[in-house]
């Protein structure tokens, strides 16, 4: 049984990218709570409602000067040899898809142990013309912490329409990754034909969704029949000929969603096995949600084996759609307490993701906002309702005046607990005149955890790039160096994308897993994992979709805290099928990969 599981699991050692330095690359503004004092402090807690936001204000010093004298994450864009330019057709006339795109995704396209790089690239307006030729990039990973631009040769460089995101997903089980583009009014689905090189495939698949404004997709098995299907967020309604024209400070603003009209439905495609997918919104229920979606993340939330969905909407009530098992989704969102905010009103739902904060095996999520709403951070306690914990976490006085988008959870530190990167950036440019109050780019946040879902602020010691402000958007993690730390990757808009290096990870202990199903899809999109070791459970989950137009790396990474590095990991996995396995004696400080059935 041992050497069994041994050849089943590959084990391979880490190759750290040796670039160091780092060079902002997009335009520097400074943050507005710099230097708060415990005045403001005070007066911002008490018109939140609770002196909790205050000290973890303060405690967003304490946590700042931890790690002082040592950056936490370094910008190596330069180094990495990554030049494109993100373009949105931003116009006069202020079309409201010119502030919702810039999608990216970490992937390993070539199957070559190695994370690259995709970056979705906007569109032009009727007025908003670029004055290059647009095209996506794919920047392969050289290995050395070098990246080259491959998309022409592998043939998805192609603009069509209005791009918005990309979802990453092994459709056919082959085991190479295939992309699905979002955007209006097409969408593309890319299939990877294992040479480098990729295919459209949309009109034979039947994803073309035409004439559409799809936001953001993301790829699961809702059925567990081990192919991956496909969910397609949608926006409203969208025309360049009809597009409605607001002022904000008597200068041309983007209008607000409800100018776009009450939204559209959800779209769900099952996968039919053969290369073509079948519309099932209908079927499954999903088609009589209607609203403006903008991010969705898959994960079985109430742990009975069956993926559910958390979709966020632009004032639109959210949705938490449960899996009935039979095919069909029913809403919950009102249940849990998540639909609206504590007033009933619907806020801005941007991006989202779900992991467990507090240690106590169930996952809770993370849900970023526009400014003076709050983030949302939602725990749950494996029943309904959900406990909003936005304020005691700290996470309210932290975004209060930030517009966010890309979000995940991480444990940059590999301490074990999963902490939180959000990005912003505002969509208005006419907020700085005549206030204070806001900026139009904004600074990332690096927010420690406590274990008990309890935030500090780590500006200070994060690095320059967490000093610095950005019109940032979609936002994806993944270790491209193969360290053992998660590094980070995030879109700006009309600028360069910033691709931050972790520097602390590493020096706590760690293991890595990637998952190969077999009955279950390639890429175990579903998967529940435990790890136990000196008296800690850790639980971690390989979601469909998360953040935001964006996909992150499907390896898993728990952190195993500092000191002498445990003899051996045991991890137990509930594959997306329902069946469970555990794999025994795997070495720490190293990625493995384990495929489906093997240790049995």
């Amino acid at each position: 049984m041992i050497s069994r599981r041994r050849q089943s699991a590959l084990h391979y050692d880490h190759t750290p990218d040796e670039t160091r330095g780092f060079r902002p690359t997009c335009t520097v503004l400074s943050r507005w709570s710099e230097g708060i004092s415990v005045k403001q402090g005070i007066i911002l807690a008490a018109v939140m409602g609770s002196f909790v936001a205050f000290l973890a204000i303060v405690g967003s010093v304490r946590g700042g000067q931890a790690e002082r004298g040592r950056e936490i994450f370094t910008d190596v864009t330069d180094q990495a040899g990554i030049t494109w330019k993100h373009f949105n057709g931003e116009s006069p006339d202020r079309h409201l898809i010119e502030t919702k795109n810039g999608g990216l995704a970490f992937l390993d396209f070539d199957h070559d142990g190695r994370l690259d790089i995709f970056l979705v690239q906007g569109g032009e307006t009727p007025h908003g013309n670029s004055p290059v030729p647009l095209h996506h990039a794919l920047y392969r990973n050289l290995g050395n912490g070098r990246f080259e631009d491959v998309a022409a040769k592998a043939g998805v460089d192609r603009v069509a329409g209005f791009p918005i995101g990309v979802a990453v997903g092994d459709y056919d089980n082959d085991g190479y990754p295939d992309l699905y583009i979002t955007g209006f009014p097409v969408s593309t689905l890319y299939h990877n034909n294992r040479d480098g090189t990729f295919t459209d495939v949309t009109d034979r698949a039947g994803l073309r969704n035409l004439g559409q404004w799809a936001t953001n997709a993301i790829w699961f098995d809702y059925d567990r029949d081990g192919l991956l299907d496909l969910l397609v967020c949608r926006y409203g309604q969208m025309s360049f000929d009809h597009s409605p024209h607001c002022l904000f400070r008597n200068m041309p603003a983007y209008c607000a969603p409800q100018a776009y009209g009450p939204g559209d439905r959800l779209l769900l495609f099952h996968n039919n096995g053969d290369g073509t997918f079948t519309d099932v919104s209908a079927a499954s229920g999903v088609q009589k949600y209607v609203g403006r979606a903008l991010s969705a993340v898959a994960i079985d939330l109430n742990d009975d084996g069956w993926p559910d969905l958390f979709v966020t909407r632009d004032g639109s009530a959210n949705l938490l759609l449960m899996n009935q098992k039979d095919g069909t989704f029913q809403d919950s969102a009102l249940d849990a307490d998540v639909a609206y905010d504590p007033n009933g009103v619907a806020k801005a739902g941007m991006g989202i993701d779900a992991a467990d904060v507090n240690g106590d095996g169930w996952p809770d999520f993370v849900m970023t906002a526009f400014d003076h709403e709050y983030h949302s951070l939602f725990l749950n306690p494996g029943y309904f309702p959900f406990e909003d914990w936005t304020v005691p976490s700290g996470l309210a006085g932290f975004t209060v005046r930030y517009v966010g988008w890309g979000t995940h959870f991480l444990d940059f530190d590999n301490d074990g607990i999963m902490d939180l990167i959000i990005v912003s950036g505002h969509v208005n440019k006419a907020i700085e005149e005549g206030t204070a109050s806001g900026t139009y780019k904004e600074p990332p946040l690096l927010l420690k955890n406590d274990g008990h879902g309890v935030f500090h602020n780590m500006k200070e010691a994060a690095g320059p790039a967490f000093q610095k402000a950005y019109d940032a958007r979609g936002l994806a993690v993944g270790d491209f160096d193969n360290d053992g730390d998660t590094d980070v990757v995030f879109a700006c808009l009309q600028d360069h994308p910033v691709l931050l290096r972790n520097n602390l990870g590493q020096d706590n202990n760690w293991v890595g897993f990637e998952l190969r199903g077999t009955k279950s899809n390639r890429d175990a999109i579903g998967a529940k994992l435990v790890v136990e070791y000196r008296g800690r459970k850790l639980v971690r989950w390989i979601t469909g979709g998360s953040s935001i137009f964006s996909s992150s790396d499907h390896r898993v990474i728990f952190g195993l805290g500092s000191g002498p590095p445990p003899a051996n990991v045991d991890v137990e996995i509930r594959w997306p099928n329902g069946e469970t396995e555990t794999v025994r004696n795997l070495a720490p400080n190293r990625y493995h990969e384990i495929v489906e059935g093997s240790s049995r």
